[in-house]
C-alpha cells in the first residue's frame, strides 16, 4: 500500500509539475483565412493554459504547405499545420512518405472549422452584372471581354471592370476559384485532360489579363478589396467566413457593405490542422495536442461563429451570441440553396497552377 500510494504521489506530482521549457512553445502555420480567428483562439487558450505559449504565423495555404515540405521556413520549428482544407495535408503526407519513407503526424488531421466559396459585389454594381440576383460565370466572363461597365450597361464613369482574386500560385481560394469557373465552362467533371485545352487556356489568359498583380492571400485580397472600394475592385472570389468576417469593415470604410452571392456549385473547405514530426518530440507533440482539442471545444466553435466560420460540431449558426449570420448582411444564408462540389483532387489543383502559370 504504502508503495503505490508514493507511486501514485509521483504520477501526482509529474501531473502538476510545470512544463520543461521546450515543451511550453507551440508553433503554429496557418493559412491567412485563419488568422484572426487564430489570435482569438490563442488568447483564451493561454489564460486557460497559461504553461503554454502559442506562436503564429500565417501564409497562403498553397505556399504554406510547399514551405514546410521542401524545409524553407526560417528561424522557426513548426509544430502545428492548418492550411485551408485537409486535402492539402493529404497530398502534403503522400510527397513526404515519398521523400521521407516515413509518416508526417503525430496524429490524424484534425479538422477544425469549415467556410464555403462566395462571390461578392459592391451593391449597385451587383445589380448591373448579375440582374437575375445569382452568381452568373457567363456574365462575369462576358465582363472582362468586354473590359468596360458602359459595355454591359453599367455608366461610363464606373470605367473598367475590376475582378479581384488571390493568386493561385500561393492561395488556395485562387485555385478553387478557377477550378469552380473551369468546371463550369466544360459542363464535367474536371481531369488533366480538359484543363490542358485551348477553352481553358484562352478563359486563364482572359482572366489574367484583368486580375493585376493578385494578392498572396485570401485576407489580404479582402483587406484591399475594402480598401481601395468600388472602382478598384468590383467583383471579388473569395471564403465565407473571410467575407463575413471583414463585412462590418466596409460599411466603415466605403459607406457601404457588399452582396453576397453564394456559387452553385460552390466548394466548401474544412480547415484542418496537424501536429507534424519533423524536429517536434513526443512531449511537444502531446502539449500541441491539447490546444487541438480546445480548439474543437464548444466554447470556442462559437468564437470560430463569430469570426465567420462554418463549426464542425453541432451548433446552431442563428443562437450564437454575435454570430454574422444574425446581422442582416445581403445575401448572407444560413444554409445555402446551391450545391457543393467535391474538393478537386490534388493533381487538378496543380494542373491549375500551372495552366495559371503559362497563361501568364
Amino acid at each position: 500500500m504504502v508503495l503505490s500510494l508514493g507511486i501514485m504521489a509521483a504520477g501526482l506530482a509529474v501531473g502538476l509539475a510545470p512544463l520543461p521549457q521546450e515543451q511550453r512553445r507551440v508553433v503554429v502555420v496557418a493559412g491567412t483565412e485563419f488568422q484572426e480567428s487564430l489570435q482569438a483562439l490563442k488568447s483564451r487558450f493561454e489564460q486557460a493554459q497559461p504553461e503554454i505559449t502559442l506562436d503564429l504565423y500565417f501564409q497562403g495555404s498553397a505556399e504554406l504547405v510547399r514551405n514546410y515540405l521542401d524545409d524553407q521556413f526560417r528561424e522557426l520549428t513548426p509544430t502545428i499545420l492548418i492550411p485551408a482544407n485537409g486535402q492539402i495535408l493529404e497530398q502534403l503526407a503522400q510527397d513526404w512518405r515519398m521523400r521521407e519513407n516515413s509518416e508526417p503526424y503525430y496524429y490524424p488531421p484534425q479538422p477544425l472549422a469549415k467556410t464555403l466559396m462566395v462571390g461578392i459585389a459592391w451593391p449597385e454594381r451587383g445589380k448591373v452584372l448579375f440582374p437575375q440576383g445569382r452568381f452568373d460565370w457567363e456574365r462575369l466572363e462576358q465582363a472582362l471581354q468586354a473590359g468596360q461597365w458602359s459595355a454591359i450597361g453599367g455608366p461610363p464613369s464606373w470605367g473598367s471592370f475590376d475582378l479581384r482574386m488571390a493568386d493561385p500560385q500561393r492561395s488556395n481560394s485562387g485555385q478553387l476559384t478557377l477550378a469552380l469557373w473551369a468546371r463550369h465552362v466544360l459542363g464535367e467533371e474536371l481531369n488533366v485532360d480538359n484543363l490542358n485545352t485551348e477553352r481553358i487556356g484562352a478563359l486563364f489568359r482572359l482572366i489574367r489579363r484583368w486580375v493585376y498583380q493578385p494578392p498572396r492571400s485570401t485576407d489580404i485580397l479582402l483587406q484591399e478589396f475594402i480598401s481601395q472600394g468600388p472602382n478598384q475592385g468590383d467583383v471579388a472570389v473569395a471564403y465565407e467566413s473571410i467575407v463575413l468576417h471583414r463585412w462590418p469593415q466596409a460599411q466603415i470604410s466605403q459607406g457601404q457593405g457588399y452582396q453576397i452571392y453564394y456559387l452553385s456549385p460552390t466548394i466548401e473547405t474544412v480547415s484542418t490542422a496537424v501536429v507534424v514530426k519533423r524536429r517536434v518530440s513526443p512531449a511537444l507533440a502531446r502539449t500541441a495536442r491539447r490546444f487541438l482539442d480546445f480548439a474543437t471545444a464548444p466554447e470556442q466553435q462559437q468564437v470560430l461563429v463569430q469570426q465567420g466560420f462554418r463549426p464542425v460540431i453541432d451548433l446552431d449558426l442563428a443562437k450564437v451570441p454575435g454570430s454574422p449570420w444574425g446581422r442582416g448582411i445581403p445575401g448572407v444564408a444560413l444554409v445555402p440553396t446551391g450545391s457543393v462540389m467535391p474538393m478537386p483532387k490534388p493533381e487538378i489543383l496543380e494542373e491549375i497552377r500551372k495552366q495559371w502559370h503559362r497563361s501568364g
